[in-house]
Formats: structure tokens, C-alpha cells, sequence
């Protein structure tokens, strides 16, 4: 493990970085998030990554996206960091959950002597972390999840450490943000696509109109309790379709 004197040098050589270097970074990163292409994971992943590598401080990184009134890490830069992650789910306590309900910055100098948390401090470290940031992921109002950062060692995060993670994070919220936006759309234009193909089919076997096939899928949907579109799929997939 590094001593105090290699974090004083590595803080002060991270410190010593332009704001036009800092820009140049953050350019790049904006670069990489934007060829992801909608890929949710991969957009992730390029996020944690980029802040272990920008954030003053930072050994690990993970998200935590709310998913359906849930929160689950994803994208940990290693397993330590995904562990730490879940812990704060499991606890239902942690700088995570804070940052997500509160919508602000959560810092930690020390979890072997953090209050807050008793239960997550603990096992937390224990397991190797000391020192953590959370920042909240949001677009418009949109709470998206957190970007937590941590580091082995205590007090590894400062003000700086603060200033350029708050930078990242609103260039990773937007990211995510257009990232699940574009997912969403390509999976309604595959929705759109399938059930086209559903009708299509019934079109051609009944010698039905576009509105009466549609009107089959419909009623089929409705009289098995089904989506429209796990019915289309049933029906393109085996070539049959339920419907009662």
C-alpha cells in the first residue's frame, strides 16, 4: 500500500494538472461516452473507468442505477467495489443512498471511523475501503443513480478530488441520460418492427386487413392477459398464438 508521503506526492501531481489539461480529459471522455451509442452497460463502464483515471484519489469506482424503486451496482472497476456497493443495499444505509435521496455530494475521510453508517462503515472497512465520494446522477429532475468512488486509503479525497468529480458527474449524468433514452427508442423501434411482422403474418393466413390482424393481436393480448408485444413475439417465434 502507498504511505503518506507517495499520496502527498501523487494529490500534488494530480493538483498541478491545467485547466486545460482537466479540459482536454473531460473532451475525451465526452468522446468515448458519445461512441457507446446507447449501449447502457457499455456507457457504464466507460464511467467508472474514466473517473478512476480522472478523479484525484480514486482507486475503484462503481454506479448505482435505481432500477424500479431498487438500487443495483453495476460497472465496479473490481470486485471490491462491487461488494462495497451492494453492502449499502443491503444495509439500506450508506454515502450512496444519501447522495440518491438528498441529491447532493456525499464524502467520507474515513469509514474505520464513520457514525453515519454504522452497519455499512464497518464491513466496509473491514473488507478494504476507506475512503469513498458519491455523487449523484441525475438529468432534469431525472435520479438516475449515483457515481461512487473509492480509495483504500484514509482521507484520500479533497476538495479537488470534489471539484473534478462534480465535473464528471453532470458529464456522465447526460451521458447515461441519452444512453437509456436511445436504448429506450431502439427497443421500441424493435417492438414496432416485431409486432409489423405479427400482423403481417396474419394478414397474409387470414386475408385480413393491416386494422383487422391488429384487432386479432389486440384481442389475443387482452383475453390471455398478455403484452401486445409477448404475443406478436409468440406468433413470429412458433408461428401459432395463443388466444384464450
Amino acid at each position: 500500500m502507498p504511505d503518506h508521503q507517495q499520496l502527498t506526492e501523487t494529490r500534488q501531481a494530480e493538483q498541478d494538472r491545467t485547466p486545460d489539461e482537466l479540459g482536454q480529459v473531460m473532451g475525451r471522455i465526452a468522446r468515448t461516452l458519445q461512441e457507446e451509442h446507447g449501449d447502457v452497460e457499455a456507457t457504464l463502464s466507460s464511467i467508472t473507468a474514466a473517473a478512476v483515471a480522472t478523479v484525484p484519489g480514486t482507486d475503484m469506482a462503481s454506479v448505482s442505477l435505481v432500477i424500479r424503486r431498487r438500487v443495483d451496482p453495476h460497472a465496479a472497476t473490481s470486485e471490491l467495489a462491487r461488494e462495497i456497493d451492494s453492502l449499502q443495499s443491503e444495509f439500506d444505509e450508506g454515502p450512496c443512498l444519501d447522495a440518491l435521496r438528498e441529491e447532493q455530494t456525499v464524502r467520507v475521510d474515513d469509514l474505520a471511523s464513520e457514525s453515519r453508517w454504522p452497519r455499512f462503515a464497518t464491513e466496509a472497512a473491514r473488507r478494504g475501503a476507506r475512503s469513498m465520494l458519491s455523487f449523484q446522477l441525475f438529468t432534469d429532475g431525472d435520479n438516475l443513480g449515483a457515481l461512487n468512488l473509492y480509495a483504500r486509503q484514509p482521507h484520500s479525497f479533497d476538495a479537488e478530488s470534489e471539484s473534478v468529480g462534480q465535473i464528471f458527474a453532470s458529464h456522465a449524468s447526460i451521458a447515461l441520460s441519452a444512453a437509456r433514452q436511445e436504448s429506450n427508442l431502439r427497443s421500441a423501434m424493435d417492438r414496432r418492427d416485431l409486432i409489423g411482422q405479427a400482423k403481417g403474418i396474419l394478414m397474409e393466413r387470414h386475408r385480413l386487413t393491416a386494422a383487422q390482424a391488429f384487432e386479432l393481436l389486440v384481442r389475443a393480448s387482452s383475453h390471455t392477459n398478455r403484452k401486445l408485444f409477448d404475443v406478436a413475439d409468440e406468433l413470429t417465434s412458433t408461428g401459432t398464438m395463443t388466444t384464450d
